[in-house]
């Protein structure tokens, strides 16, 4: 299967793309439906629904932003997807207004936890949406990461305050409020009843490497993505990621 999301954003998703294609072959397999049902929460204007439903899924994305739907409604029909792409406004508190609980196949809950007040409770409600069986992404923001660009710009200060932050936040001026390691993530999987299958780090180097450096050196761009994929299963390097990905699994089965 083909990634559609290169090349240059690759450096940002091709892990958690590659970990996300084999969960939904897997499911299909499982399932013996070659269409799964996937929910988007917090999916923005589509950057992981609109390659979803073009290789052949169902995806609904739940986003509060009204300006991001239509973004996502948009792009969906430029791609000729907009048949198999529902975008709803809502967010992960009142998920069950907009969405079907116990409906969905695979559930994506990206870049959400770091904004929502009570992140068990996030993760609880995208559980509740999956069938028996069904594969949760969950993709947050790392701590270590955070620590290490703020040392590496020279703010020590504000690195040594995020690293003693319940909520990994370097300063009030810090635009995420909320940062997490790999063992809070995958406890707040298994506290919510699926089997953390998975951790990876996502963006080990490539939010520390010049950006000129990979858009000149010929090859840059296809190594520093084959060293990314290679860090990425190594727990030494979950500790200093930008992001964590954890790859969650129901119980039971579903072959409807």
């Amino acid at each position: 299967m083909s990634d559609p999301m290169r090349p240059r954003a690759a450096l940002r998703t091709a892990v958690v793309w590659d970990v996300l294609q084999d969960a939904l072959e897997r499911r299909v397999k499982a399932t013996g439906r070659q269409a799964l049902d996937v929910l988007d929460t917090g999916g923005g204007s589509g950057n992981f629904a609109v390659p979803l439903a073009r290789l052949g899924h169902r995806v609904t994305v739940v986003d509060p932003s009204p300006n991001a739907l239509f973004a996502l409604e948009r792009r969906a029909a430029e791609e000729g997807v907009a048949d198999r792409v529902r975008g709803v406004q809502g967010d992960a508190r009142g998920l069950f207004d907009v969405a079907e609980r116990g409906g969905y196949d695979v559930v994506l809950c990206h870049g959400v936890l770091e904004y929502v007040d009570d992140p068990a409770e996030g993760v609880r409600n995208t559980v509740a949406a999956l069938r028996p069986g069904g594969v949760l992404s969950l993709l947050a923001a790392g701590l270590g990461g955070a620590v290490l660009a703020r040392a590496l710009a020279g703010h020590f200060t504000e690195a040594r305050q995020a690293l003693g932050d319940p909520n990994g936040r370097w300063g009030d001026g810090d635009p995420v409020p909320r940062r997490f390691t790999a063992d809070q993530l995958t406890a707040l999987v298994r506290g919510a009843g699926l089997e953390a299958v998975a951790v990876h780090g996502v963006r080990v180097f490539s939010d520390l490497v010049p950006g000129v450096l990979v858009d000149t050196e010929p090859g840059a761009m296809e190594a520093l993505l084959k060293l990314e994929a290679a860090a990425a299963e190594h727990a030494a390097f979950h500790a200093v990621a930008t992001q964590l990905h954890v790859l969650g699994e129901a119980g039971g089965t579903d072959g409807a």
